[in-house]
């Protein structure tokens, strides 16, 4: 393999001052080795991680997220991980809020706060806020989606588009949950909601972001190989105990869950379920690839995270920000 590249890229600007804390973005697809490089920078500048994953949040689920390790999680605080059960609502506004008093609580003792994780919609929520709209109106929702059961996706998005045309114009007419929110915004703040979007980007900290891109070829295999270990470790045991406690949840929808509930509940071999968690896991990279691309500002290494030459290059990197 080739020996790793570091790309181009800079601190955010803007407001941020010199001296507010440095908070170091860990981001890149499954499998790419973002936990170790969390651990050696954490360990080499006293720092603390804060996990960026929507599934890791849940207790219980542990051998389909590849949580850090019991003994990784003892060298090293981490924070937003086991946070919530499985049966618990948990979106990325309340990533956002938690994991900003996350931070607040690091640098507040001096210490460096690193975010790790593959969940690109949570690091946005957490680096530039969400819009500010009505709470959930779950008795208006149960009505649309009631209505797109009957009538089809596309009379939500001839409603959205009389309602709001220019929210209409960006949401793709098959994303009901997308369309459902936008006509739940527009009815209850009586407004298109592309008129009451607004934002809270996170403030007093300067960002560096570090992306790994490691070798696609080199990447399939090793997630070919966590997939094939997570059954083995315990996967479907672990499935069946949650569906047990909690039922088929929304959360055990999430990679590899699904494909172990298909074994338990409809009695998919497990080698075809294993199959299909792979290809899960390599189509999961690929655009998890092409949201981080359109963060600004990222230093890409073109290696694994746990590459000793992505340490050098991270470290120097950082040292050259703080």
């Amino acid at each position: 393999m080739s020996a790793p590249r570091a790309a181009s890229g800079a601190v955010d600007a803007g407001p941020m001052r010199p001296t507010d804390p440095l908070v170091v973005l860990l981001l890149g697809p499954t499998g790419s080795g973002k936990t170790a490089l969390s651990l050696a920078l954490a360990e080499r500048f006293h720092g603390e991680i804060i996990s960026c994953d929507s599934v890791a949040v849940y207790r219980g689920m542990d051998v389909g997220t590849a949580k850090p390790t019991p003994a990784e999680r003892a060298r090293i605080p981490h924070h937003l991980i086991d946070v919530a059960d499985p049966n618990q609502p948990f979106t990325a506004g309340d990533y956002s809020r938690q994991a900003r008093a996350a931070l607040h609580d690091i640098a507040a003792r001096n210490k460096h706060p690193i975010v790790t994780g593959g969940t690109g919609l949570y690091l946005r929520a957490l680096t530039e806020g969400l819009f500010a709209g009505p709470v959930r109106q779950e008795d208006l929702r149960q009505r649309l989606r009631r209505s797109a059961e009957r009538r089809g996706s596309a009379w939500l998005h001839r409603l959205l588009t009389c309602l709001d045309p220019a929210s209409a114009a960006r949401i793709h007419a098959n994303d009901t949950p997308k369309l459902i929110r936008a006509i739940e915004v527009c009815l209850a703040a009586r407004q298109p909601m592309s008129q009451v979007l607004t934002r809270d980007p996170l403030i007093g900290f300067r960002l560096l972001r570090i992306g790994l891109n490691p070798p696609r070829a080199a990447l399939y295999e090793r997630l070919n190989q966590r997939c094939a270990q997570m059954f083995e470790q315990g996967l479907l045991s672990e499935t069946r105990a949650l569906l047990a406690c909690y039922g088929p949840v929304k959360a055990l929808e999430s990679l590899g869950y699904r494909q172990a509930q298909s074994v338990l509940l409809r009695g998919v071999s497990e080698k075809t379920a294993i199959a299909e968690a792979q290809q899960g896991h390599r189509n999961y990279a690929k655009r998890q690839l092409t949201w981080f691309r359109r963060e600004p500002d990222v230093h890409w290494i073109e290696a694994f995270g746990d590459d000793s030459e992505t340490h050098r290059i991270a470290v120097d990197l950082v040292e050259a920000h703080r």
